[in-house]
C-alpha cells in the first residue's frame, strides 16, 4: 500500500501538499513487479507510471525484433507521452529486476494537473524533451461524459459504474462522503434518496436512472433498425461478438441482442494471457472493446439493456423485453452462463454492498487498502487475484481444494506465488457473512479442523463456477439436464432431431437456431473456443439460409 512517504520521494510531488499527497496514496495502483513482468504493454492505455523501486526496462518491437530504448530509475516516470497526446503507450516497460511502480490512472492525472499547474508545466517540459514540440498538451482534461454521485454500498450505483465501464464510457465517480464532493458536482447536491445522481456532459441530471434511460442518452443503441434480420445473435460475449463479425463480413443483416454490455463474463477478465496472437496477453475488456469496434464497423448492430422475452420458434420471432418484435431467418444462442449462487447466510444481503460474483476492473479502486478475499480455485479467480494485488493490502483465495494446480493454470500459480501480498487458504470454506449497511468481516471455516474464524473483509469476490441460464428458452430447443442446448449428434442421441437430413455442428433441435460459446453442452470452455464457435456459427446459418429456409 502507497504512503505518503513513497510518494514524498518523487520529485513531481515534490510541491504538493499532504492532502494531495493523501488522496494519491489512496487512489493509485501499488505495483510490485518480478524481473521480466511488465508494468504496462506497447499499446496500453495511457497512463502515469512512477518508479519507486528497481529498474525498468523501455523496449519496442521493431520489424519483429525486441530493442531497448533506454531505462527508468527510482523517481523517474513514464507514461506522459501518451498522455500528452491521449494515445496508446509507443513501448512497452518492464522490469528487469524486482520493482516497485505506482500508477496513477489517467483521470486521476488530469485531475491532479488542473489542480496543481506546477505538475502540469513539468510534465509537458518532459514530454516536450522527449518528443519535441508538445504544447502543454498534457494539461488538458478528457472529455467526461458522466459525473457520478452516489454511495460505494449502493447496489444501483454499483450496477451503474459497471454498465458505463463495460460500455467504454468515460465517467467521474463522486462519494456521497466525498470531501471534494462540492467542488467536483456543480450545482446542489443530490440528496441521499436521489442518489445514484448523474450529470451527462450536456448538463443533464438524472436521478436514479434505468440503464436503458442511460444508454438511450449517451446514444448507445438500444432499438433495432429493421423489422427483419437474417441473424439474429443473442448475447454479447465473445462467441456472439466473432459471429456478429462473421455474419457482417458475409453480408448478412445482422443485430446483437446485450442485456448489459459487449464482453461476458470474459469483458471483466483483467488479462487473458493465452488468447492467441496476444503474446503479452490482453484485457478481457480491451478484447470485448476491439471486436464491438469491428463489429460495427462491418455494419452489425449492436442493442444493449435489450433481453428477450421469449422466441417463437415456428414463424422465428423474438419478443423483446419492452414490447419490440423482430423476425429473424436464423438465430444464434451465444447467452453464456451466470456465475452460481452461494446459499449462505447473509449473502444476499450484501450483493453489491460488498458482496461481488465475478470481478469488475471498476471496483479495483476502492480496494485501497483492503484485505479483500476471493472465493474459488480457476482461472477467472487467479487473474482477479493478480488484478486486485495492485491495489489491495492483501488479497487471500479462498478454496475447498487441497491445491492450486488441480484447478488453474500453471502460469497463473507461478504468478500468484511471485505475489507478496497474495495468499492462498486451502481446504477452507466461506460460511457467513456479517456487517451493517455493508460487507464488514467474514466467517471462515477450515475443513480439517472444522474451526471458524472471523476475519475483517473489504471485499468478497466469488468465483465457484457458472451455469446456463436457459430457462426462459422454448421447450422446442433440447437442453440438459443443466441447461445447456443440445446441438450437432447431441440432439440426434437425444431423439430430439425429426429433419431428413442432419444437423449441423452448432444447430439446435430446431432447424436454423444455432448454440455456440459456454451456453452449448461441450466439455471446452475456452475464451478461443467461443469465438471459433462464433465464426463456425455463422457458416453453419449461411447454409442454412441457402438450402433451408423458405
Amino acid at each position: 500500500m502507497l504512503t505518503l512517504d513513497d510518494i514524498r520521494t518523487v520529485p513531481l510531488f515534490a510541491t504538493l501538499d499532504d492532502e494531495e499527497l493523501a488522496h494519491l496514496a489512496h487512489t493509485c495502483a501499488d505495483l510490485h513487479l518480478c524481473a521480466g513482468e511488465f508494468a504496462v504493454h506497447e499499446g496500453g492505455e495511457r497512463a502515469l507510471y512512477v518508479v519507486l523501486a528497481g529498474k525498468m526496462e523501455v523496449i519496442k518491437t521493431f520489424d519483429g525484433v525486441e530493442r531497448t530504448l533506454g531505462w527508468r530509475l527510482p523517481g523517474t516516470l513514464f507514461g506522459e507521452v501518451p498522455l500528452a497526446l491521449s494515445s496508446p503507450f509507443p513501448g512497452a516497460y518492464r522490469a528487469a529486476e524486482p520493482s516497485r511502480v505506482m500508477r496513477v490512472d489517467a483521470q486521476r492525472y488530469y485531475q491532479l494537473a488542473a489542480a496543481s499547474p506546477d505538475v502540469a508545466l513539468k510534465m509537458g517540459a518532459l514530454a516536450r524533451e522527449r518528443i519535441g514540440g508538445l504544447q502543454g498538451l498534457s494539461a488538458e482534461p478528457p472529455k467526461i461524459r458522466v459525473t457520478m454521485v452516489g454511495s460505494r454500498w449502493d447496489g444501483t450505483c454499483t450496477a451503474l459504474r459497471q454498465f458505463l465501464a463495460r460500455n467504454q464510457i468515460s465517467y467521474d465517480w463522486i462519494a456521497m462522503d466525498a470531501p471534494e464532493l462540492a467542488a467536483r458536482w456543480p450545482g446542489p447536491i443530490p440528496a441521499e434518496e436521489d442518489s445514484p445522481a448523474l450529470r451527462l456532459v450536456d448538463g443533464t441530471v438524472l436521478k436514479r436512472p434505468a440503464t436503458r434511460e442511460l444508454a438511450e442518452l449517451l446514444g448507445l443503441q438500444t432499438q433495432p433498425r429493421l423489422a427483419e434480420y437474417d441473424t439474429m445473435i443473442i448475447g454479447g460475449g465473445p462467441a456472439g461478438l466473432a459471429a456478429a463479425v462473421y455474419g457482417a463480413s458475409e453480408g448478412l443483416r445482422t443485430v446483437v441482442l446485450e442485456r448489459e454490455a459487449p464482453g461476458g463474463q470474459a469483458g471483466t477478465s483483467s488479462r487473458i494471457e493465452n488468447y492467441l496472437g496476444f503474446p503479452n496477453g490482453v484485457s478481457g475488456d480491451e478484447l470485448a472493446s476491439r471486436a464491438l469496434q469491428q463489429a460495427r464497423r462491418l455494419g452489425a448492430e449492436i442493442l444493449v439493456t435489450r433481453s428477450v422475452a421469449r422466441i417463437d420458434v415456428d414463424n422465428r420471432h423474438v419478443h423483446l423485453d419492452g414490447g419490440d418484435v423482430i423476425r429473424a431467418k436464423t438465430i444464434i444462442l451465444a447467452t453464456g452462463v451466470t456465475w452460481r449462487r452461494l446459499m449462505i447466510d447473509g449473502f444476499d444481503r450484501f450483493i453489491g454492498k460488498g458482496i461481488y460474483y465475478g470481478a469488475s476492473r471498476s471496483e479495483a479502486s476502492a480496494t485501497h487498502g483492503l484485505h479483500v478475499y476471493l472465493i474459488g480455485g480457476g482461472n477467472s479467480a487467479g487473474q482477479a487475484a493478480l488484478y486486485f494485488a495492485n491495489h489491495a493490502r492483501m488479497v487471500t483465495l479462498v478454496l475447498r481444494g487441497d491445491s492450486l494446480e488441480k484447478s488453474m493454470s500453471r502460469y497463473l500459480v507461478e504468478q500468484l506465488r511471485g505475489k507478496s501480498n497474495v495468499k492462498v487458504q486451502l481446504r477452507s470454506e466461506v460460511v457467513g457473512a456479517y456487517g451493517d449497511t455493508h460487507l464488514a468481516a467474514i466467517d471462515v471455516r477450515d475443513a480439517l479442523s472444522t474451526e471458524v474464524s472471523r476475519h475483517d473483509c473489504g471485499g468478497l469476490f466469488v468465483f465457484i463456477g457458472a451455469d446456463a441460464q436457459t430457462d426462459w428458452l422454448p421447450d422446442g430447443i433440447a437442453r440438459d439436464a443443466r441447461g445447456y442446448v443440445l446441438t450437432g449428434d447431441d440432439v440426434v442421441k437425444a431423439g430430439r432431431w425429426t429433419q431428413s437430413r442432419d444437423p449441423y455442428l452448432l444447430e439446435s433441435s430446431v432447424p436454423g437456431v444455432f448454440a455456440c460459446g459456454d451456453v452449448r453442452l461441450s466439455p471446452v470452455k475456452r475464451v478461443a473456443s467461443a469465438v471459433g464457435e462464433g465464426s463456425m456459427a455463422i457458416a453453419f446459418a449461411h447454409k442454412y439460409l441457402q438450402n433451408d429456409a423458405g
